[in-house]
């Protein structure tokens, strides 16, 4: 049977002889699909900073968007699907929401391989990914009902944690696979990547006041004798590379099948004189005189960006088997409908105020982290890309994710024993040094890669506030809403629906600042401010002593424990509309 009748968590001895079996295999085959949600649901963020590499010509805002979109559709998916498992039941929602993320991931492959594929195309596709995002609302309450409050925890930190390694798998392993034909010619040949460094003191330029360039010298022999400057009336029309015996211009060395496609691609190397954009010609205004040039050391080689879709499919496959399989339903939770699930935010039991307090207590913790690991690589690439020796965002990206996941983890047992509220109050602080550390440290605005390793490892220290958080809220929520099991499960639904805006919200914004405002100090001044406020409604509802819904651990009691059964019944009384 695929629904379960009699699930009793809170009682001791159906928990031992039925309940924690069955629990926690539901919990280990759920995370294992909850690795691929979110895995596919960030795979945009990795494949966009190589797109500009491949010969896509793509804005720095229009691939801040592309990495954001995904969120965009998360948000909106995960306000249907905390509605899902009440209503519909824990196999059916995991089982279809695995399966039918083969869409964007089999589209994304191909489109890659296109260079004609347009920006809309890809924000098709990112919003489509985004159901990887979605159904997280989904994956969570279904925990909760399974396991007693206890242990909510422990359960949802595992859970949240293991699959959150799904953003760092998407920035780890998307690096690796796409580097050679690993999944065969069946899946597309190689695009031509691209990868140019600034040669350093090459050229000296001469501007005039309007800022085009009236002389050009070449400092280095070598390249003095490879370069032909043109000049017209006073100024510099053209720069251009004439191959010499030591200096060779960059060329692509490709191999063709009968039908035109590249089936590989040779490793060369050589120089490039372009504008300062990445692989663009010499930059020149209307009337054609240049008002910008560099050179460029470049390689050129073979990439199958394809590979970072294409190797999802069978996980998903798998995944899709596991959870028709094994996963059952509760058949005895008191659902009202759709319509129904809408009374969490009603006044009664004064639920519409605490839910609004959740959602934005959720937002500092997984609207945070999400919105933080969309952005992260874009903000690698566009802050320090511009140095010489820029680091490659996808090698340090991974490291934000996987020490937020692993703090999930292993943190959830922490706040069964000392409380959900405590937690955030603790680690929402953290956030709000972590922006000033940023702010002030001169990480937003540099001058050289140096600061590098400062912005990187304060970076690392939010992740860690936001992991850890997030795991304080999993013990939190239920307890907030302890006199519903269904509405707690309902709450870890609805508050992960909103934070899962996080990368559409957090990824444009940063974008925004940086493009219009010239760096993400504004940003982080807001985010700062936001986190303030957070956290005073964090210490004033849940934290201090005599909080309306205090959590002080399974050691300090909850507000929960300590009322008399009567004023209990009269809650849930209140809750099924009795009263």
């Amino acid at each position: 049977m695929s629904k379960i009748m009699d699930w009793r968590p809170e009682d001791p001895q159906f928990w031992k002889e039925k309940g924690s079996g069955l629990a926690w295999r539901t919990c280990g085959i759920t995370t294992f699909s909850l690795i691929s949600s979110f895995a596919t649901w960030f795979v945009m963020s990795a494949v966009v900073v190589r797109l500009p590499n491949i010969g896509f010509k793509f804005t720095p805002m229009e691939l801040f968007w592309l990495a954001a979109i995904p969120g965009l559709a998360s948000g909106i998916l995960r306000l249907i699907h905390s509605f899902f498992i009440p209503v519909l039941g824990t196999r059916p929602v995991v089982s279809i929401a695995t399966i039918i993320k083969l869409i964007p991931m089999v589209w994304l492959g191909y489109a890659v391989q296109d260079l004609n594929t347009g920006f809309w195309t890809f924000i098709i596709i990112g919003f489509l990914s985004g159901m990887g995002g979605g159904d997280f609302s989904s994956y969570m309450p279904s925990t909760s009902i399974f396991f007693p409050k206890r242990l909510q925890g422990i359960s949802m930190g595992i859970q949240a944690g293991l699959g959150n390694f799904g953003v760092s798998v998407v920035q780890f392993v998307t690096p690796w696979i796409i580097g050679a034909a690993f999944l065969g010619a069946a899946v597309g040949g190689p695009q031509v990547f691209t990868k140019g460094d600034v040669i350093k003191g090459a050229l000296t330029l001469t501007k005039d006041a309007s800022g085009v360039v009236t002389d050009v010298v070449v400092n280095k022999p070598d390249l003095a004798a490879a370069l032909v400057i043109t000049k017209d009336g006073g100024v510099v029309k053209d720069v251009v590379v004439q191959d010499t015996e030591t200096i060779k211009g960059i060329k692509a060395d490709v191999v063709k099948d009968a039908s035109g496609a590249i089936i590989e691609v040779k490793k060369t190397e050589g120089i490039l004189v372009g504008g300062p954009a990445p692989f663009t010609p010499v930059k020149k205004n209307a009337a054609g005189a240049v008002t910008d040039v560099v050179v460029k050391k470049v390689i050129k080689k073979g990439i199958w960006v394809q590979n970072a879709a294409f190797w999802y499919v069978p996980y998903l496959i798998i995944s899709f088997i596991l959870c028709w399989i094994f996963l059952r339903s509760i058949g005895t939770l008191k659902g009202r409908g759709f319509a129904g699930q809408f009374e969490i935010l009603s006044s009664r039991n004064r639920s519409h105020v605490h839910q609004w307090n959740c959602v934005i207590t959720y937002i500092t913790t997984f609207g945070s982290f999400s919105g933080y690991a969309a952005a992260f690589p874009m903000m690698i690439k566009v802050i320090y890309g511009g140095f010489d020796g820029a680091p490659d965002p996808l090698a340090y990206a991974f490291y934000g994710p996987l020490v937020g996941g692993l703090s999930r983890v292993v943190t959830g047992p922490l706040w069964d024993k000392w409380g959900g509220s405590i937690g955030m109050l603790l680690c929402i602080g953290g956030e709000i040094l972590a922006c000033l550390i940023l702010i002030f440290g001169g990480f937003l605005t540099p001058t050289s890669v140096a600061p590098f390793n400062g912005f990187f490892w304060t970076m690392l220290f939010m992740f860690l506030m936001t992991g850890i958080a997030n795991a304080a809220t999993f013990r939190q929520y239920p307890i907030v809403y302890a006199y519903s099991p269904g509405k707690g499960a309902q709450m870890l639904g609805w508050t992960g629906a909103w934070a899962a805006f996080g990368p559409f919200i957090f990824t444009g914004l940063i974008g925004l600042s940086i493009t219009n405002l010239g760096n993400a100090i504004p940003f982080f001044v807001g985010a700062a401010v936001f986190y303030t406020y957070a956290n005073i409604l964090n210490w004033y509802y849940y934290t201090r002593k005599g909080a309306e819904r205090g959590d002080w651990g399974n050691d300090g009691g909850t507000w929960w424990d300590k009322l008399s059964d009567a004023e209990k019944e009269n809650m849930k009384k209140i809750d099924l509309h009795l009263h």
